[in-house]
């Protein structure tokens, strides 16, 4: 069964089918869909998580053994199956086949894989999953129809604009979601529900190295606690919005996650910072920074910012500002 991205929401509020194929060019849409289903699965009682990475030296027999395995806590489990190569060999796809034929009771089983080919998705295991399975194929939307992807999330935080701020954030972000979403999240965080006009949308969009927004992201990526310190300190002292700080240093620890991930998977820092849409002289900070940061420490760094988000909302206790220069500590830790 073939879904399209937009029709996810809807089929998980009914029952949940026992197998999921995610495949696409686009990581930020292959990772929602991950959280959605994830979170589907949780709240229908499936509460053991078994992540599996198909490596170099991945024993097939291991699915069968997470698919045997009953739950420690006595409910259902999600077996996470990612397979960065998409390409499980001869082995792999054999073992793909037979569980396709015969999905294991009490689980539900993820299945995420890069961008398949048409000569990909013709082969004997994947026909077998998306016979069995809801398949997905997340791409990026065409430019012609990243205006309308740019209004259904604007409209996710109550927020709309014109056709031509829609086509001028599709212009500035043209080939990179994750910049597009972070542009929509940038305006949610800087301008209240309501219609946004295009003045609004070009400042926000345009104006990302203003009060030395830059520099801060620089020092972080450097590693430089004590010019991160310093620039804190300005920012804190020129009045700069708390909800702008706070979106730079989460587009960032979410780039360098994303990268992290793709390298503990085994890929090369090149193929890893291109999943992430870090192209070029771009890469060099970055790998620095990868150099230093591990997952662990940048999913922590990714919670500290949630906190800190609940605490400029009012809703956590604390000094926002002191939990900036803690969170870019440790992004800076080496």
């Amino acid at each position: 069964m073939q879904l399209r991205a937009e029709q996810l929401d809807g089929h998980l509020k009914g029952s949940l089918a026992p197998l999921y194929v995610l495949h696409g060019d686009e990581p930020l849409l292959v990772i929602e869909a991950a959280d959605s289903i994830r979170t589907a699965a949780r709240a229908r009682g499936f509460t053991e998580r078994e992540v599996l990475m198909v490596t170099q030296y991945f024993k097939w027999s291991a699915l069968a053994e997470a698919a045997g395995n009953m739950s420690l806590f006595g409910g259902d489990k999600l077996i996470d199956l990612r397979i960065p190569t998409g390409k499980p060999g001869r082995d792999g796809g054999d073992v793909l086949t037979r569980f396709a034929a015969s999905p294991p009771a009490g689980t539900v089983t993820l299945i995420t894989l890069p961008q398949m080919d048409w000569k990909a998705q013709k082969s004997a295991w994947f026909a077998a999953l998306s016979a069995t399975g809801v398949v997905l194929e997340l791409n990026a939307p065409p430019l012609d129809r990243l205006p309308d992807w740019l209004a259904a999330r604007l409209s996710r935080q109550q927020q709309s604009a014109d056709r031509d701020a829609l086509d001028f954030m599709a212009t500035h972000v043209e080939g990179n979601l994750l910049a597009a979403n972070q542009e929509v999240m940038k305006l949610g965080l800087l301008h209240p529900p309501g219609k946004l006009t295009l003045e609004q949308v070009r400042n926000a969009v345009m104006d990302v190295a203003r009060y030395d927004v830059e520099d801060l992201r620089q020092a972080l990526l450097a590693g430089d606690a004590a010019r991160a310190s310093r620039l804190l300190d300005g920012l804190r002292a020129e009045g700069v919005a708390a909800p702008l700080v706070l979106w730079i240093i989460v587009a960032e620890l979410r780039t360098l996650a994303i990268a992290r991930a793709e390298m503990d998977a085994g890929r090369s820092a090149d193929e890893a910072l291109a999943t992430a849409r870090i192209f070029g002289a771009r890469q060099s900070p970055y790998r620095r920074a990868l150099a230093r940061l591990s997952s662990g420490a940048t999913r922590t760094a990714l919670m500290q910012a949630a906190r800190l988000d609940r605490m400029i909302k009012g809703v956590a206790r604390g000094d926002v500002w002191d939990e900036f220069l803690q969170i870019a500590l440790r992004v800076c830790a080496r």
